[in-house]
């Protein structure tokens, strides 16, 4: 289609920008304006200028008004600039109803990245870095728990949801700070968005803020237009903006490029938009670490700087893609190489304070001379004579330069004289400040920063000596009299009045007052709410006179003396500018203090409020619950709480969720409360093993299913809860145990959308409910955070997919794991079985399903205690067996068979030894222990099973247990009596070529430090596979007097090698012996000793030594660097 008569929904510079290239391509403009801004530039320069009902932002944003002034007026499309509606999915939607093309993304784009965590979750699911940020904050709490999370090391950082430019945004570095930030965030983000919605965000403290501009086309097409540098911002809000960025490193700037074209494409993005990254500039290289942080699907304010650097019109660009265009056919098949730099300037109507907040200033323009000559853009609204307003953002101008030099500092230096020669009379601006910051020789040199301005504050605030009237004079024509709207009959009379206003206002500024005379003044542009006083009252020095609006916050004056008021200056809804008088009040007429009125607290009896939520709680635990509690002891079971409670710490244990109620279930509030608590799902914050580690290690996030809530099942808000603990597991760092006894999915009640939302019907219902995240959600914490799923009794579907999940399952003997249970596998005409014949402990434990088999709820717990403790730390306290009895563990005959788990319990330290899955894939031994305290994963074949060859079920093993270890940063030790992979045809069938090679794959592939020591047979690929593909990947191999070495088992050497010389031997029994002889010198060859001759391990040590080496190891073993990874390690389900 082609656009013939466009509507702009915005204001401002953007507004007439838009209308210049418009009307280039012969497009008509409809403007659209409140009274308020009637004499606004975009309003008097537009074809067709439409006034709406409103005032302020509140105008702009009435997304009805302004779809019936685009119908009333024919336009086929609207522009909505920046800000305002741009952002806005709904406004989108509607526009497509109304059959308008809304210029820009489609609606869908807008929400996905309106939301910018759902933004956040895209990049994590493309494997591109994102800071460390909270859920959408519900309460203080949500704020609060991830400051806490952060601590002691990061501030956090406080944003809008929806939309961007630093509105909301505030910097959290004590909690105390965090109510108020949040009141006064939210309420910004509102007022700019029309959602106050707020989440925490990780804070990079030197940071360069870099984005990408991105093009793309409905047929898929994605294109980068480089990046730009927005690092110098003040409160969040860019001032300054170049394109391309002078300082960051090729490789790093093709990586960012790179990330910001596969988001985009992943999104379909189409149309034009901005993704946004930060970088950690502490150590700036071409490795840098850089996060996402949000993107921006609309025209952006420093768009200029692209435009000038590209020679690309980019909003004739969104013309021509939302008209149906392609790249192609725009001409934009390839990014261009940038001409230069560009350097934007923005030019706020503000006074920097030197505490570093600004204030905005309005006035009239009795002078405005932007620069001129090559390579200078000014893009502005402002005009001589125009009136600016407090009720719009305090943007009036953008300064940009260009230089096709290549050189920054050109391009810096024609910064410099623009700006000296920018005349700006009638209004105070930043123009100083902008001054100061490009004479900066840092910023000349092209370092800029996030804290820039914060930490150059006293030098920016130097006073500048700023342009005047050309020649001191500015050549006007004489006017008779005021200037009036001719056509408004009672221009005069309003003309006459805001004349006294003006002067009478410039007379109390002048007013020098005496002695005993107080005014009270504004400290900020305000409107007045309230006025609690009138000429004539007496007051008292602390009682309240004026309450006024600033900054979209209420604010209370009080006396700040005793006295009579003599002069009211203001009326209630008057807006009036900084350093404006309230009133006066004669000092001295009266005496006294204003009585604060004091409530005597009972510390002791709670409100009423509190009464009733201490009563519902009540109601949850199992002290009320006694009839379900004591049903469960019958079945010799324990609660969920029971658990939760043995295995936390004393009193550590807090509850999230208590008095949650589960969705579509039916009854009062305190019957739900008492059958449905928590909606079957105990869970909170908790410490484990406190007394041996701090409280950074012992801190763990704990979930329970309450088998007496409907038999475990899953319900709507039951997966709410779940969801809100998977993510606070991620964002605290913390381990997560789950105890999973459950059914699975609640039949009428498992569906989020259980009950029919607005507009909805129940007649009129569907899905399955397979957007549900939980399972998500708890998959992506794998190899994150130890995950620990523990289990009694019955778990099937939901649960036991939950189940699987975990890094380690731990389960009773009286479990039953299962993907169907006995109603879904009747369902599916599968046969009819009770529940403990599906997935007993019989089959799910040599199944390597489970990995810890316990006797009871209280040995599991035991066992949980004991399995974390290796991911939470080394231990003080510890014991040694008498190293010398492992000289004698491994018999002098090579062919006697030895216990290899005797070996190992011998080696590590007392009572310290957990094994994995010992009755699955039996040829290899798994074990967490602890060396003089410090734990380490053990990997060991074992001799009594195949002789310790590697069969598949011994490399899954094993390969999983190396990427736990990795994950985790467990060093491992590799303990090898292998005589080789397995062979024959019965194991071909079980795949065993694909699944030996996952111990070379990842062996290959792990960061932590590995130990090998050779006990007897080191042969062929088998050893290999031990030490992760070859003998060199551990940090050392040592071998024990009794290894023995060999490129193949030493009897299939011989026949594959000797077969001519055996076969010329025609006696059998001759060549028997001859047979026996050549294994034995092969045999001698190989030993261990001579393997230390030829330095094919490092040395053949004392068995008793071993611990001695494996301490020196870890202690020599450099820490892991904690790099940004692309790819995030997982620990197979397998």
């Amino acid at each position: 289609m082609t656009i013939s008569n466009l509507l702009i929904a915005n204001r401002g510079e953007i507004a007439v920008r838009i209308q210049r290239t418009a009307h280039e391509m012969g497009i008509t403009t409809v403007a659209v304006f409140p009274d308020d801004d009637q004499d606004a530039l975009h309003a008097l320069t537009s074809d067709t200028p439409v006034r709406l009902e409103g005032k302020g932002a509140a105008a702009y944003l009435n997304i009805e008004q302004i779809i019936d002034v685009a119908k009333q007026n024919n336009c086929d499309a609207i522009h909505p600039g920046y800000g305002f509606l741009a952002e806005n999915h709904r406004f989108a939607r509607a526009c497509q109803d109304a059959n308008i093309v809304f210029v820009g993304p489609n609606p869908d784009t807008l929400e996905l990245f309106g939301d910018k965590l759902r933004a956040r979750e895209l990049a994590l699911a493309n494997d591109i870095p994102v800071l460390p940020a909270s859920l959408v904050i519900a309460d203080l709490t949500t704020a609060a728990d991830f400051f806490d999370s952060i601590q002691p090391d990061h501030s956090m950082l406080l944003k809008a949801v929806s939309g961007g430019g630093g509105r909301g945004m505030r910097i959290i570095r004590n909690r105390t700070e965090i109510k108020d930030a949040l009141h006064r965030g939210s309420l910004e983000a509102n007022a700019a968005f029309g959602s106050g919605d707020m989440y925490g965000e990780l804070m990079v403290e030197h940071a360069l803020h870099i984005e990408v501009q991105i093009v793309g086309d409905r047929t898929g097409n994605i294109r980068h237009l480089g990046e730009r540098d927005c690092s110098i911002q003040r409160l969040h809000q860019k001032i300054v903006e170049v394109a391309p960025s002078p300082q960051l490193p090729e490789a790093l700037r093709r990586s960012i490029h790179d990330a910001a074209v596969h988001l985009a494409e992943s999104a379909e993005y189409d149309n034009v938009g901005t993704f946004e990254f930060l970088v950690d500039g502490s150590n700036l290289n071409e490795e840098a670490a850089y996060y996402f942080i949000e993107a921006n699907p609309r025209l952006q304010v420093e768009h200029t700087v692209t435009e000038e650097v590209t020679g690309i019109d980019l909003v004739r660009t969104q013309l021509g893609l939302a008209s149906g265009q392609t790249l192609e056919s725009l001409g934009l098949t390839a990014t261009p190489s940038p001409r230069g730099f560009a350097i934007q300037l923005r030019i706020n109507m503000e006074t920097l304070k030197n505490d570093g907040l600004t204030l905005p200033q309005t006035g009239t323009l009795s002078s405005f001379r932007p620069p001129q000559g090559p390579g200078i853009r000014v893009d502005t609204f402002g005009y001589e004579g125009y009136q600016t307003s407090s009720l719009y953002d305090s943007l009036l101008a953008k300064l940009v330069v260009h230089s096709g030099q290549g050189d920054f500092t050109d391009a810096v230096n024609r910064a410099r004289r623009s700006l000296r020669e920018f005349v700006i009379q009638g209004i105070d601006t930043n123009l100083g400040v902008l001054m100061n910051i490009v004479d900066d020789p840092n910023v000349q040199g092209g370092e800029l920063y996030t804290g820039y301005i914060e930490a150059n504050l006293d030098r920016l605030l130097a006073k500048r000596d700023l342009a005047d009237k050309p020649n001191g004079k500015t050549p006007r024509v004489a006017l008779a009299g005021a200037q009036v709207d001719a056509n408004d009959p009672l221009a005069v009379l309003s003309q006459g009045r805001e004349k006294r206003e003006q002067e009478r206002a410039r007379a109390i500024d002048e007013v020098e007052y005496a002695d005993g005379i107080v005014p009270i003044r504004a400290t900020m542009q305000s409107t007045i709410l309230s006025l609690m006083a009138a000429p004539g009252d007496d007051v008292l020095i602390g009682q309240e006179m004026v309450v006024v609006n600033a900054m979209k916050m209420e604010h209370v004056f009080k006396a700040p003396v005793s006295g009579t008021v003599r002069e009211v200056m203001v009326s209630e809804g008057d807006t009036v500018p900084e350093e404006s008088v309230f009133l006066i009040i004669e000092e001295g007429t009266i005496t006294g203090e204003a009585v604060q009125d004091e409530v005597e607290l009972d510390l002791d009896t709670p409100r009423p409020d509190l009464a009733e939520v201490i009563r519902r709680r009540a109601l949850t635990t199992d002290e009320s619950r006694k009839k379900q509690v004591e049903k469960r002891h019958r079945q010799e079971g324990r609660t969920a709480r029971e658990n939760i409670y043995d295995l936390a710490d004393e009193g550590s244990f807090i509850q999230y969720g208590s008095l949650a109620v589960g969705q579509a279930l039916h009854g009062s509030v305190d019957e739900l409360l008492d059958y449905a608590p928590s909606d079957g799902l105990v869970m909170g914050l908790g410490h484990v093993n406190g007394d041996r580690f701090e409280e950074s290690k012992s801190r763990c996030v704990l979930m329970s299913y309450d088998y007496s809530v409907l038999a475990g099942s899953q319900g709507g808000m039951n997966h709410k809860m779940m969801d809100r603990m998977f993510q606070t597991a991620e964002k605290l760092q913390s381990p997560l145990v789950l105890f999973t006894e459950g059914g699975g999915g609640r039949a009428g009640g498992g569906s989020r959308n259980a009950v029919p939302g607005k507009g909805g019907s129940p007649q009129i219902s569907g899905g399955g409910g397979l957007n549900t995240p939980s399972w998500t959600l708890l998959s992506k914490l794998s190899g994150k955070v130890p995950v620990v799923g523990v289990n009694a009794g019955f778990c099937f579907a939901g649960n036991a997919v939950l189940l699987g999940c975990c890094d380690v399952i731990i389960a009773t003997q009286n479990s039953s794991i299962g993907i169907g249970g006995p109603a879904m596998i009747e369902g599916g005409g599968l046969g009819v079985y009770s529940p403990e014949e599906v997935g007993p402990m019989s089959v799910q434990v040599p199944s390597g399903v489970v990995d810890i088999a316990v006797k009871d709820e209280a040995e599991a717990v035991q066992a949980t205690k004991k399995y974390l403790s290796y991911f939470q730390g080394p231990v003080d306290n510890w014991e040694a067996n008498d190293q010398r009895l492992l000289r004698h563990v491994i018999p002098e005959n090579r062919l006697r068979v030895y216990d290899i788990r005797q070996l190992i319990e011998t080696l590590a330290d007392k009572d310290s030894v957990l094994e994995l899955r010992p009755n699955f894939g039996t040829a290899m031994v798994t074990s967490f222990i602890r060396i003089e305290g410090r734990p380490i994963g053990v990997i060991a074949n074992n001799p009594a099973v195949i002789s310790g060859a590697i069969d598949s079920e011994a490399a899954d093993k094993a390969a999983r247990f190396m990427k736990m270890c990795d994950a985790f940063q467990i060093p491992l030790l590799l303990l090898c009596d292998c005589p080789g992979i397995m062979v024959g045809p019965e194991v071909e069938k079980t795949g065993l070529v694909r699944h030996a090679a996952r111990m070379f794959v990842i062996g290959a592939n792990i960061k932590v430090p590995s130990y090998m020591v050779i006990l007897r047979k080191a042969y062929g690929l088998g050893a290999q596979a031990m030490g992760g593909g070859n003998h060199r990947l551990p940090a050392f191999v040592v071998a024990w007097p009794t290894s023995e070495f060999g490129g193949m088992g030493l009897e299939g050497q011989v026949k594959l090698g000797q077969r001519a010389r055996l076969e010329a031997i025609n006696d059998l029994g001759e060549r028997q012996a001859a047979y026996e002889r050549m294994v034995e010198a092969a045999y001698n060859r190989g030993k261990g000793l001579n393997a230390g001759h030829v330095f094919e391990v490092d040395d053949v040590i004392d068995p008793a030594d071993t611990r001695t080496w494996l301490v020196a190891g870890m202690k020599a073993g450099a820490p892991l660097v904690q790099e940004p990874q692309l790819r995030t390690p997982i620990i197979d389900a397998w």
